[in-house]
C-alpha cells in the first residue's frame, strides 16, 4: 500500500476551497512522515496521549486537529499544541478549554458538534440546544476561544440519500448561524463533515474540512 498514491488520489478529488484533515490516529509516525513529504500539513488525532506524543516528535509546522470526544480532564495536555478542536458537544467543554487557553495565552479554534445522525452513540448538540446557546451569547464570554464553525457525523449507512440529507441539514444550520449571530465574525467559516466513505457527498453539500483516514493510511493498527 502506498500512502503517497492514496493521498494524491484523495487530493485530486478535493476542490481547492476544501481542506483535508488526514486522520492519523492509531498510525505510526512513519506513516505521517510519508504524508508530510507529499505536502500534507493537517493531521487529525482522537486520543490526547497519542497527539501529545506525536506532536513532540514530528515537524513543528504540522497543524494538529483534535477530532475525537474530548474529556475535560485531558484538555490541559493538548491546549499548547492543538490548532483546532472539532467535536465540542457541550458548553462546559468550551468553558474548560477557554480556562486552559487563557493560562497558555492562546486562542483555540473550536467547532460545535451537531448531532445529525440517526444513531444515539454519536455526540453533539441538538439543533435547538445549539440555537439556544448561541442566541444567549454566553459563548462570547469565552475570550480565548473562536467558534470557527460546525462539525457533524452522518449516520453509518449505505443509504446515500439519508447521508446527503443529514449533511444538507447541517449546512442549512451553518448558513442560519452565519447570517445571524455570526454575521460580523469572519472566523466562523468552517463546516467539518465527511469521512472516507462519504466525503464526496459532504463536499457537494458544503463541507470545508473533510476528515479522511483509512482511504489514505489503510486499516488502523489498534
Amino acid at each position: 500500500m502506498s500512502i503517497t498514491k492514496n493521498l494524491q488520489s484523495v487530493q485530486q478529488n478535493i476542490p481547492p476551497h476544501v481542506r483535508l484533515v488526514a486522520v492519523s490516529k492509531f498510525h505510526p509516525n512513519e506513516a505521517i512522515e510519508e504524508a508530510y513529504k507529499c505536502g500534507q500539513r493537517i493531521f487529525g488525532e482522537s486520543r490526547v496521549q497519542e497527539l501529545v506524543q506525536k506532536e513532540s516528535s514530528l515537524p513543528k509546522d504540522i497543524e494538529w486537529h483534535f477530532i475525537g470526544h474530548l474529556q475535560t480532564n485531558k484538555i490541559k495536555q493538548i491546549v499548547p499544541s492543538v490548532t483546532m478542536i472539532h467535536a465540542i458537544d457541550s458548553e462546559r467543554l468550551l468553558s474548560e478549554i477557554n480556562l486552559h487557553a487563557q493560562k497558555a495565552n492562546r486562542t483555540i479554534s473550536c467547532l460545535l458538534q451537531i448531532h445529525i445522525a440517526k444513531e444515539e452513540t454519536k455526540f453533539g448538540f441538538s439543533f435547538d440546544d445549539c440555537r439556544e446557546f448561541i442566541a444567549s451569547n454566553r459563548w462570547q464570554k469565552f475570550e480565548n476561544i473562536e467558534i470557527a464553525g460546525l462539525m457533524g457525523m452522518a449516520t453509518y449507512t449505505e443509504n446515500k440519500i439519508q447521508v446527503r440529507n443529514e449533511f444538507k441539514s447541517l449546512h442549512l444550520f451553518f448558513q442560519e448561524l452565519k447570517t445571524t449571530q455570526f454575521k460580523e465574525k469572519n472566523y466562523f467559516c468552517e463546516l467539518s463533515m465527511g469521512m472516507s466513505d462519504d466525503y464526496q457527498l459532504a463536499i457537494e453539500e458544503g463541507s470545508t474540512l473533510v476528515r479522511i483516514g483509512s482511504t489514505i493510511f489503510g486499516n488502523r493498527n489498534y
